[in-house]
């Protein structure tokens, strides 16, 4: 299975940091973000990663290199304006071939095991749904006996955690361009084709100095 890490966001929040780093470069406890997934990745069997990127992307494509270095295989989908998640995923289908894949937000830190997700996928999507952060009380979508609905549904509304597996298919009435992931999400879950789990664990939207302050207090209680 591959993986396909989404690193063409401006960050936009984390200014000044982003004025001249992309944001997946920004470091926590002296490592890129961007660097944590990687590394996970490889350690969860994933040796083949899809990386797009738009802001300052040259400069990450200077430092990530083929990927050799972290035992696996990078290609990159430049994207000369970021065409938001699903445009961004959509442009990089024919690097990512036939068979489902494995999709994380390049802003986001966990501690997930990705090798959870290298099994069969059942249905269109499996999305990974965390408990809803403080700044996005409302949730995304609602899990129930592992199916997941859109926020209309009764019942609790869980986070979104920007880690899935997704099938191409997801993708087959898509045209290039800018477009969000969500309302094909949406319509797939209308059809009962998104399933999903729920994660308890290590979880920070890095999207502000303060999330960003976050994961180095965590990475710091973690030494």
């Amino acid at each position: 299975m591959k993986a396909m890490i989404l690193a063409a966001g401006k960050g936009e929040r984390m200014r000044p940091l982003t004025l001249h780093t992309p944001k997946p470069l920004v470091k926590a406890a002296g490592v890129p973000l961007i660097e944590y997934h990687i590394r996970a990745l490889a350690a969860a069997g994933f040796t083949e990663l899809v990386i797009n990127h738009a802001w300052l992307g040259q400069q990450i494509e200077d430092y990530l290199g083929d990927g050799s270095r972290f035992g696996v295989r990078i290609v990159y989908s430049p994207e000369g304006e970021p065409l938001e998640t699903g445009g961004g995923i959509f442009k990089a289908l024919p690097l990512l071939g036939a068979e489902p894949f494995l999709v994380v937000n390049g802003d986001v830190f966990t501690d997930y095991d990705f090798a959870a997700l290298r099994k069969p996928l059942v249905g269109s999507a499996h999305l990974v749904l965390v408990d809803n952060p403080a700044h996005h009380p409302q949730g995304d979508f609602v899990l129930a006996d592992s199916q997941v609905s859109d926020a209309e549904a009764t019942g609790e509304r869980l986070t979104y955690s920007g880690l899935a597996v997704l099938h191409p298919r997801l993708f087959a009435a898509s045209v290039p361009g800018a477009f969000k992931l969500a309302p094909l999400l949406r319509e797939a879950m209308a059809a009962g084709q998104v399933n999903g789990e729920r994660y308890g664990g290590c979880w920070v939207d890095v999207g502000t100095h303060e999330r960003l302050a976050e994961v180095e207090r965590l990475l710091q209680e973690a030494r």
